[in-house]
C-alpha cells in the first residue's frame, strides 16, 4: 500500500499539483489499486477530519485577524515597535521582528503576518537602503513566530488531532516565541553591523507614549483572549468568537475604520481562506489515516528503537526528518499527516505530548521559511520583487537561528513545559 501511496503523492507534487489535491488523489489511487479498503473511505475519513468543535476556532481566528488588519492595527503596531527598537543598528529589521511578535498574538497565522507586515516593511526597508535579500530574510523568518506565539492556528490543529489541551500548547509557545524574537534580533544586529546599515536616533519617552496609546487596543486583544482561555472563562474555540466580537467593536467604535461594506468583503475573504484550509485538513486527514492503517507508525517506532533508546535523541531525529520534509511539503499537511502517526511513537518513548506539539509546530513552520517550497519566503520575495535564489544569502543565517532555537528547546524541555506546569498546579 505504501509503495503506491508515496510514489503517487510525490509524482503529483513534482508536476505542481496543489498539495490538497495531491493528497486526495494519492489516497484515491491507492484505494483503487489496493482493494483492501472501500473507495468511499476517503470521504468518510475526510469528514471525520473536519467534524471537530475545536477546529471551529480556525475560521473565527481568521476573521478576527482580517478585521484587526483592516482596522489599521498593522500600522499602529509598527509605529509602536519603531518607538521601542527603531534606534538599534538596522532599526527597521528590529521593528519588523518586534512587530511580528506583537502581531502573532493577534493573527495566529504565519502567512497573515508575512503578507500584512511584509507588504509594509519590505518596501520601507528597501527605500531606506537595506538589501532586498536582508529585507526578505528578516520578514520571512520573523513571520515564523505567528504559529509559535499564541494564539496559534497550527496549535489548534495539533491539539484537535492529538486530543491535547490547546491552552497548555499556547502556554508552551511563549518562551520559544520570545527566544526566536531575541535570536533574530541578535542576528539582525550582527548582519546590519557587517553590512554597514545605519542606526537611527533613539525615540524619547514623549514619543513612545502616544504610539503606545495608538497600539493599546491591539495589544489588549491577546491579553483578553489568552487570559480568558487560561483562566477557564472560555475555551479556545469560544475565544475565537470573542476575538471576532472584540475586533469588530474596536474597528467600528474605537478606530471607526470598519464599514458594513468592508466587513462583508472581509467575511468573504475569510470564508475563502477557511474553505481552502479545511479542504486541505480533510485531505491530509485521509492521507494520515491511510498511513496509520498501513502500520507506518509502528514501523517508525521500530526504526527509532533500533537506533536509540534515548527520548531526546529520538525526538531530534524526528525533527530532522520533519525539517527535510518541510523543504518540499507545506506546513499544515505535514502537521496533520504526521501527528497521528508520530503520537503513539512519542508516547511510547515517554515524551510529553504538549512539549512535542510545540516543537513539532516549530519544525513545521521553519519548513515554511526554507526554500524551495517555503511559502513565507515566496510571499516576501514577491513583495520585494526578487527570486528565491537572490534571497538565499540572506536567509541562511536567520534559518540557522530558527533551527538553533528549536534545538535548544528540544534539548531543554523545561523551556516549554515550565509555564504550562505552573498554571496546571
Amino acid at each position: 500500500m505504501l509503495s503506491i501511496l508515496f510514489p503517487t503523492f510525490f509524482v503529483l507534487l513534482l508536476i505542481n499539483m496543489p498539495i490538497a489535491f495531491a493528497l486526495g488523489i494519492a489516497v484515491a489511487v491507492t484505494l483503487v489499486l489496493d482493494s483492501t479498503l472501500p473507495l468511499n473511505s476517503i470521504v468518510t475519513r475526510a469528514f471525520v477530519g473536519v467534524d471537530s468543535f475545536t477546529l471551529l476556532a480556525i475560521p473565527f481566528f481568521i476573521i478576527a485577524g482580517e478585521l484587526m488588519n483592516a482596522c489599521g492595527i498593522t500600522e499602529r503596531i509598527v509605529i509602536f515597535s519603531r518607538s521601542l527598537v527603531g534606534h538599534i543598528r538596522g532599526g527597521l529589521a528590529h521593528v519588523t521582528i518586534v512587530s511580528n511578535m506583537f502581531f502573532s498574538g493577534i493573527s495566529g497565522s504565519a502567512t497573515a503576518d508575512a503578507s500584512a507586515l511584509g507588504s509594509m516593511m519590505i518596501p520601507a526597508m528597501k527605500k531606506n537602503g537595506f538589501d532586498p535579500d536582508y529585507a526578505v530574510a528578516v520578514n520571512a523568518s520573523a513571520s515564523a513566530m505567528g504559529p509559535i506565539i499564541p494564539p496559534s492556528i497550527m496549535m489548534v490543529i495539533y491539539g484537535s488531532v492529538a486530543n491535547v489541551s490547546i491552552a497548555q500548547l499556547f502556554l508552551g509557545g511563549f518562551v520559544p516565541g520570545v527566544m526566536v524574537a531575541m535570536g533574530l534580533m541578535v542576528m539582525a544586529y550582527y548582519i546590519a553591523k557587517r553590512r554597514g546599515y545605519p542606526a537611527p536616533e533613539r525615540s524619547e519617552l514623549p514619543a513612545v507614549l502616544p504610539s503606545l496609546r495608538g497600539a493599546l487596543w491591539a495589544l489588549a486583544m491577546p491579553v483578553i483572549i489568552l487570559g480568558g482561555i487560561f483562566s477557564g472563562v472560555f475555551t479556545a474555540t469560544e475565544a475565537g468568537v470573542v476575538a471576532v466580537a472584540y475586533a469588530a467593536l474596536v474597528g467600528m467604535f474605537v478606530y471607526r475604520t470598519l464599514t458594513v461594506k468592508l466587513v462583508a468583503k472581509l467575511l468573504v475573504d475569510a470564508a475563502v481562506t477557511t474553505a481552502a484550509a479545511m479542504f486541505l485538513i480533510a485531505m491530509a486527514t485521509s492521507f494520515a489515516w491511510l498511513l496509520a492503517w498501513s502500520g507506518f507508525g509502528g514501523a517508525v517506532l521500530g526504526l527509532l528503537s533500533g537506533i536509540t533508546s534515548v527520548p531526546t535523541i529520538a525526538v531530534l531525529l524526528i525533527l530532522a526528518v520533519i525539517l527535510v520534509l518541510g523543504l518540499f511539503i507545506e506546513g499544515i499537511p505535514v502537521l496533520i499527516i504526521f501527528t497521528p502517526v508520530l503520537l503513539p511513537v512519542i508516547l511510547g518513548l515517554g515524551v510529553d505530548p504538549v512539549y512535542f506539539g510545540v516543537i513539532l509546530v516549530m519544525a513545521v513552520v521553519i519548513g515554511s521559511v526554507t526554500p524551495p517550497v517555503g511559502i513565507l519566503t515566496y510571499i516576501c520575495c514577491a513583495i520585494a520583487g526578487i527570486t528565491i535564489s537572490q534571497a538565499f544569502r540572506g536567509l541562511v543565517p536567520f534559518c540557522a537561528v530558527l533551527i538553533a532555537v528549536l534545538a535548544a528547546v528540544t534539548v531543554f524541555p523545561g523551556l516549554i513545559t515550565a509555564i504550562p506546569s505552573f498554571f496546571s498546579q
